[in-house]
């Protein structure tokens, strides 16, 4: 059966204490279950976000984003080994790179579509093109990307996550403008990356605010 995407790849965008997904996140899903059968995988990321601890379940185990996604997809029809999950980025440009070292280049998935939230898709797209350019490339990748709306989302949620958006994009420029390479990304997000370094300091962040952490 010919399709036209390897895999549809979903971002995470958070997931509440009893294990359900913000309505933005199961707006994304719709749209990838919309897609599924033109496509060999779905690849749903995200182990969380550094600015609010995992949910847990009734066992007392960390709920993964890309797990409560993947579980979603499957309770609406999905088969399960159609599903990748990549449980291991806390942000977008974690999502990237992991997906990509993790699925992508192993898995010989070079035709993505990645469907994100409207106020996400221009730091979404800096990220995939960036980290999926970085040289050497295992093979050539077509990335193409499609944003859902998010009307359940507050407005004044909304412009908060819309600017700290746009700062989030500013930063991500100047340091793929210095990175072109895979071992310098390597490097950097492993030595001097907030989320990823050995001693992190990411979590917790308390420039985030209350109100803010409700669109994470």
């Amino acid at each position: 059966m010919a399709r036209n995407y390897d895999a549809i790849v979903v971002p995470g965008g958070g997931v509440r204490e009893d294990g359900r997904l913000p309505s933005w996140v199961e707006r994304r899903l719709e749209r990838a279950f919309q897609l599924h059968r033109d496509a060999r995988y779905i690849v749903t990321l995200s182990a969380g976000t550094p600015h609010r601890p995992p949910p847990l379940d009734g066992r007392g185990f960390p709920v993964m984003e890309a797990a409560a996604a993947a579980r979603y997809l499957v309770e609406r029809g999905v088969a399960a080994d159609r599903i990748l999950v990549e449980k291991y980025s806390y942000d977008t440009i974690g999502n990237a790179f992991f997906s990509r070292v993790v699925h992508a280049d192993p898995a010989l998935l070079r035709r993505l579509r990645i469907i994100t939230s409207d106020f996400h898709l221009a730091r979404c797209e800096a990220a995939f093109r960036w980290i999926y350019g970085l040289q050497p490339e295992f093979h050539s990748y077509e990335l193409s990307f499609e944003a859902v709306s998010d009307p359940d989302m507050p407005a004044d949620l909304l412009a908060l996550r819309r600017e700290k958006e746009r700062e989030g994009l500013e930063h991500l420029s100047r340091v793929a403008g210095q990175i072109q390479r895979m071992h310098d990304c390597h490097r950097w997000l492993f030595t001097e990356h907030a989320a990823y370094k050995a001693l992190s300091t990411a979590f917790g962040d308390a420039r985030v605010t209350a109100r803010m952490l409700e669109s994470y």
